[in-house]
């Protein structure tokens, strides 16, 4: 109590008045040995909720569990966060050597294919501010400077997907490509990830296709909900109906 005091900057009486409650309506929890309080299950509900209501998370959800029975890897769906991209949903594959991941799950943009696809999207002046925050080299392919890696996002850009070969994690590899909203920006990523021996750089080349055309079907998905909600906003000029809205 007295450390969350202090960081938070109250006095310690408001403090354990306001944990008090927080603790009865289970958003903290309190370890009745140590006297340490922890994040509650209350905030875990929260947070499954928000997801399941999240219409990114639903619309995504048919084209991920496609892309997971085609490629028998593990899916994710990732957001821009800062300088992280967050996982909003995993599926994870039935392989007996597998990547494991959870949603939740943040890692640095500038060194995942979820990231780099987002980044590819973004202005160079965008991308540069992400990487004078820092790029510390994780592995040996780690793209370490900001030369390296605008010259990689070129690459993306002409391929329409982009590839992590293992520039965060030894053994690890992956493949993603960007959704975008109704106006036409990065909101997240849809990416498949393994080990390296299986998804070698030809396997990466050859799912990306399937990985682009997923993205671009959940971003037109995207699109017509939103012209579902908003029928006078979004309404198409042209004759037949059809949004003259570009997609990915």
């Amino acid at each position: 109590m007295t450390q969350i005091a202090e960081q938070v900057g109250i006095h310690k009486s408001t403090t354990h008045r306001l944990l008090a409650t927080l603790e009865k309506r289970r958003f903290v929890g309190r370890d009745p040995v140590t006297g340490v309080y922890h994040l509650g299950i209350r905030l875990l509900q929260m947070a499954y909720l928000t997801l399941e209501q999240n219409d990114l998370r639903w619309i995504s959800a048919p084209f991920l569990r496609h892309l997971w029975e085609k490629h028998k890897e593990t899916i994710h769906l990732a957001v821009l966060d800062d300088v992280d991209v967050v996982f909003v949903d995993v599926i994870e594959s039935q392989q007996r050597i597998k990547l494991a991941a959870a949603i939740g799950q943040r890692l640095p943009a500038f060194a995942t294919a979820s990231g780099k696809s987002i980044l590819a999207c973004m202005p160079d002046e965008f991308v540069q501010h992400i990487l004078e925050r820092g790029m510390p080299r994780y592995t040996q392919r780690t793209l370490d400077s900001p030369e390296a890696f605008f010259e990689d996002l070129s690459h993306v850009r002409a391929r329409g997907f982009a590839l992590d070969e293992q520039e965060l994690e030894e053994g690890i590899n992956a493949v993603a490509a960007p959704i975008l909203d109704p106006n036409g920006q990065p909101m997240a990523a849809v990416a498949i990830a393994g080990p390296a021996y299986r998804l070698t750089r030809e396997r990466l080349i050859e799912f990306g296709p399937s990985v682009l055309t997923s993205a671009r079907d959940i971003t037109k998905e995207l699109g017509m909900a939103t012209h579902f909600e908003h029928p006078a906003k979004d309404m198409p000029a042209n004759s037949n109906g059809a949004s003259s809205r570009p997609v990915a």
